[in-house]
Parts: C-alpha cells; sequence; structure tokens
C-alpha cells in the first residue's frame, strides 16, 4: 500500500472509529439497566407555576458515576407535553432537560442534548410515583419485544428548590432516549409527514405494535395520524428506511397497566375503563397474528422477570400489574379467545 494510500485508510478508519464512538457514547446512558441516583437544582417553584415552554430555567443536575467521579452540569429546564403540562392535571409537570454536550464528555451523559424526563405528577399523592413505575414497565416490555422502540433509564431524584430555601423531594423519574438517537441505533431517520396509510408501514412491526398496545390496554395512540392539526403520528415518531415506515410508540400513561387516575377512555371505543382492553389491529394483518402471539408468549417468562426485578414497585402495584398481564396471557394462549378478542375485533 502507498503512502498517501496508507494516510487515507487512515483517515477513513479514524472518522469511521469516531462516528461509532460518538453514536456509542450517545446510548451510554441506556445501556445499564441500574437506577441512577441524580440531583437537581433548580427554581422549581417557577418551573410548577409558569410551565414555560419555550423558554428554559437555569438549574444543575449532578450524579456519581460507577467509577465513584461526583459529576455536576449545567442544565437548562422547560416543560413539556400537553395533557400532563396541564396544572390541573400534574402539579408537578413533565420536564425537558437541556445540556451542553460539550461539558458532558468523557462522562455517561455524553452524546445527549435534550432528554425527556418523565416525573411523578403529584407530589403529595405516593400513587403518582407507583404510576411512573408502571409506565416505565410499559417501556421495558416493549424493549423485550422489539429493537424498535425507545430505551428508558430509571432516575432516584432529588429535587432541590432553589427559590424555596432549598426544599427537597426524592421521587422516581425516567429519562426517554431521543429521537435521533435511537433513530442511529436502528439505522434509520424519523419522518417528518402529515399522515400515512396502512400500505406505507411494515406489517409485521405494526402488527407487533398494535397487539403490545392491547397487552398493556392502551388506545390512546395512531400509527397513521396525527392530534388535530398536528403530524403523523399520535404518540408515536414515524422512522423510515427509505422504503418502508415503522411507527414506534410512546406515552403510555393512558394504558390500564398505568391505570393513571387522571385517564379517561376515548369515548369512540365505548368503554368505561382504560383497563379496558380494545385491539386496534389490521384485519389485513390477520394472516400474521399466529407469528406476532407467538413471539410474545415467547417472551412471556422475560415479561414477568421484568415486574419482578423493579426495585420498588410496592406490593399492591406489583399484584395489579401481574394480573393484568396474566389477563393478556388467558387470552393469548387461547385459540376460542384468540379468534373473539382479536380475529373478530380487527378493523
Amino acid at each position: 500500500m502507498s503512502y498517501n494510500k496508507l494516510l487515507r485508510w487512515t483517515a477513513l478508519t479514524g472518522l469511521v472509529f469516531l462516528l461509532f464512538s460518538q453514536q456509542t457514547n450517545a446510548q451510554a446512558l441506556f445501556t445499564d439497566d441500574s437506577i441512577l441516583q441524580v440531583r437537581i437544582e433548580a427554581p422549581l417553584e417557577t418551573l410548577s407555576r409558569e410551565r414555560p415552554d419555550d423558554e428554559y430555567l437555569d438549574g444543575s443536575l449532578s450524579y456519581t458515576e460507577a467509577d465513584g467521579r461526583m459529576q455536576r452540569f449545567d442544565v437548562r429546564l422547560q416543560t413539556r407535553g400537553r395533557f400532563r403540562r396541564q396544572r390541573s392535571t400534574c402539579p408537578f409537570p413533565p420536564v425537558r432537560l437541556n445540556f451542553k454536550t460539550g461539558d458532558l464528555v468523557g462522562s455517561l451523559l455524553e452524546g445527549q442534548d435534550k432528554l425527556k424526563l418523565v416525573t411523578h405528577c403529584n407530589t403529595r399523592r405516593d400513587k403518582f410515583e407507583q404510576l411512573v413505575m408502571r409506565e416505565y414497565l410499559a417501556y421495558r416490555i416493549l424493549n423485550s419485544l422489539t429493537d424498535l422502540s425507545f430505551r428508558t433509564r430509571l432516575l432516584h431524584i432529588t429535587y432541590v428548590d432553589t427559590e424555596n430555601d432549598n426544599e427537597s423531594i426524592t421521587r422516581y423519574g425516567f429519562v426517554i432516549e431521543d429521537d435521533d438517537d435511537l433513530g442511529k441505533r436502528i439505522g434509520m431517520e424519523s419522518l417528518e409527514t402529515a399522515k400515512l396509510k396502512y400500505s406505507d408501514v411494515d406489517q409485521a412491526h405494526t402488527n407487533l405494535v398494535t397487539v403490545f398496545q392491547y397487552l398493556i390496554g392502551n388506545t390512546d395512540y395512531s400509527l397513521i395520524r396525527g392530534p388535530a392539526d398536528d403530524d403523523c403520528c399520535h404518540n408515536a415518531v414515524p422512522f423510515s428506511d427509505g422504503s418502508l415506515v415503522w411507527p414506534v410508540p410512546y406515552d403510555f400513561d393512558f394504558s390500564g397497566l398505568v391505570d393513571a387516575p387522571y385517564a379517561d377512555p376515548a369515548p369512540q371505543f365505548n368503554i368505561r375503563s382504560v383497563r379496558t382492553r380494545v385491539y386496534r389491529g389490521r384485519c389485513s394483518n390477520n394472516d400474521i397474528l399466529d407469528e406476532t402471539l407467538g413471539a410474545i408468549r415467547a417472551k412471556k417468562e422475560d415479561i414477568y422477570g421484568l415486574v419482578s426485578a423493579l426495585p420498588d414497585l410496592d406490593d399492591r402495584s406489583r399484584r395489579q400489574v401481574t394480573q393484568y398481564l396474566d389477563s393478556f396471557f388467558r387470552v393469548a394462549e387461547d385459540e376460542k379467545r384468540i379468534e373473539r378478542e382479536f380475529v373478530r375485533e380487527c378493523s
């Protein structure tokens, strides 16, 4: 090999290594399932009162690395979301964390920029912290079924209000993998589109998602439409491989598995409780329904293992979640009930 070719080869391999390292580092936060102890110091009173969604408030986030190093980074905070951002729904709103990426090099957070933080919604009622754990479980269940899903990291957060004599509370929350990072991990790009047709989306993935949504008892989504006057999709991000579209769902707080007190079923489904399951799968996918259900049944032990292994899920929540999963598998393991609940109810 000539010297010039060697230089070009060295530069190319170096670039590939750099890009791989950046992608790997961006995922470091989500490759560990252990609970991360975090401290957030910020003007929380203003955050909860004014709920800024176009401006940020200054704060800091600190934690301890696995090697014992204490890390503290400046972070800007704003509220996010729609329903949970309303004061009438959540006295403590969901949050977006915005970091300076250059500050994070060499840390667990390297590669991160903006992170969605799912919070406990209501500080005065312990039940709401359990709802965080139950929604986290929904994400983890989908992770066990497909890599085309948002990864999450459970945090145990001490919030310090810098406006109120540094008053503090400690609650569970979790952060969600960024859209761009998910796209890099699965080799696709997120797609901005007003709407989709079912012929645009991958059949097997769509069927898996709709059966998963039935498993957790969630009807609050659309894989081809967005909310009124908004782009596709409702509680799902469409990713494209250049040929087909793969909608990846998020936001599971309106599911029966979570059973949030503020969650009401959509009126078009004519059900009284979000715990009542409605199958929203396509009849055109019935030819692969057995394959889809078989893939989920094969993960049954792993799914129950996620429930058993989650620390600080209280006995009541663990029992309710387990019983809710039991009711799904009773259907998924019975041919007559599969015919009644899935085949006859498809659309």
